[in-house]
C-alpha cells in the first residue's frame, strides 16, 4: 500500500515536472517573437536597419490595415486559403490511394520505380508553364502545381510506410488465412497512422510553398499575387504583410494538423 502511494507521488510529479517544462518552452516561444517584433521595430525607427527594404511590424500592420478597409484581405486570404487545402486534399488522398496500389502489386512497383525516382527529381517549377498551357491560366493551374509538388513526395513516403510493417505479422496473419485485402485494412493501414501524420505534417508546409509558386506564375488573386504586385511597384510594405500572413495561415494549419495527431494516437 505504501508502495503505490509512493508510486502515486512520484507520478504526480513527474507529470508537474513535465507539464511545468512544456509551459516553460512555450513562454521561451513566445518571448522570442515578442523580442523580435521589439527589436525589428526599434532598429527601424532608430534608423538601423533600412525600413523602405525590411518595412518595420508597425507599418505591417497598417498594411493589413488598409487591406482590410479596401475590402480585400479576406479575398485575397480566402483565395489562397482554398487553392492550398484543395491541392493539400487531393495529392493527400491521391498519393495514398496511389501508394495503396503500388504495394498491393510487387510487379507494378518494379515497373514504376525509376519514373516514380526521376518525377521526384524533377524540378516541378519547370512544369508550370506547361501547366498553364495544358490547364489554361486560373485557379486550376494553381491546384495543379501544388498537386504535383506534394504527390510524389505523399506516394514515396507512404509506400515506404506500407512496405515497413512488420513482416512477421504479416507471415502470421497469412498463416491465419487472412487475404490481401484483409492484411492491408487490419494491419498495413492501421500501423501506417504515425507515417501518415507525418506526411501530413511534411504536405503542410509543401501545399502552401505549391500554391504561392503556382501565383507566382499565374493569378489576379491570393497573397502570392500581392508579394509579386508589391515587389513590382515597389511596396514592399504589402509584400512583408502578405508574408507574415502566410506563415500565419501555415502555422494555424500546422497546429490543426497536430491536433488531429494527437486525437488520433489518443485513440489507437
Amino acid at each position: 500500500m505504501k508502495k503505490s502511494i509512493d508510486y502515486s507521488i512520484e507520478h504526480k510529479k513527474w507529470l508537474n515536472k513535465r507539464r511545468n517544462k512544456k509551459i516553460s518552452v512555450t513562454i521561451c516561444q513566445f518571448a522570442i517573437l515578442i523580442i523580435f517584433i521589439a527589436l525589428w521595430e526599434i532598429a527601424g525607427s532608430l534608423g538601423w536597419i533600412n525600413t523602405f527594404i525590411t518595412s518595420t511590424p508597425s507599418r505591417v500592420l497598417a498594411s493589413i490595415y488598409n487591406l482590410y478597409e479596401s475590402g480585400v484581405l479576406f479575398y485575397h486570404i480566402g483565395i489562397t486559403l482554398l487553392e492550398t487545402i484543395l491541392g493539400f486534399l487531393i495529392a493527400t488522398i491521391l498519393g495514398t490511394f496511389i501508394a495503396i496500389i503500388l504495394w498491393w502489386s510487387e510487379t507494378l512497383r518494379k515497373i514504376l520505380d525509376p519514373y516514380i525516382v526521376v518525377l521526384n527529381s524533377l524540378p516541378k517549377i519547370a512544369l508550370g508553364p506547361l501547366i498553364i498551357i495544358w490547364i489554361g491560366a486560373g485557379m486550376q493551374s494553381i491546384i495543379a502545381i501544388c498537386v504535383l509538388i506534394l504527390i510524389i513526395i505523399t506516394i514515396i513516403s507512404m509506400l515506404n510506410n506500407f512496405l515497413e510493417c512488420d513482416k512477421e505479422k504479416i507471415l502470421l496473419m497469412r498463416s491465419m488465412g487472412a487475404n490481401k485485402f484483409q492484411i492491408l485494412f487490419k494491419l498495413i493501414l492501421p500501423s501506417a497512422i504515425p507515417g501518415f501524420i507525418s506526411v501530413l505534417k511534411i504536405n503542410v508546409g509543401m501545399s502552401w510553398v505549391g500554391t504561392i509558386i503556382g501565383e507566382y506564375l499565374v493569378s489576379s488573386a491570393g497573397l502570392g499575387y500581392l508579394i509579386v504586385y508589391g515587389s513590382q511597384v515597389f511596396k514592399l510594405d504589402l509584400v512583408m504583410a502578405s508574408t507574415i500572413l502566410l506563415c500565419v495561415l501555415a502555422s494555424i494549419m500546422y497546429l490543426l494538423v497536430s491536433l488531429l495527431e494527437k486525437i488520433v494516437l489518443k485513440h489507437r
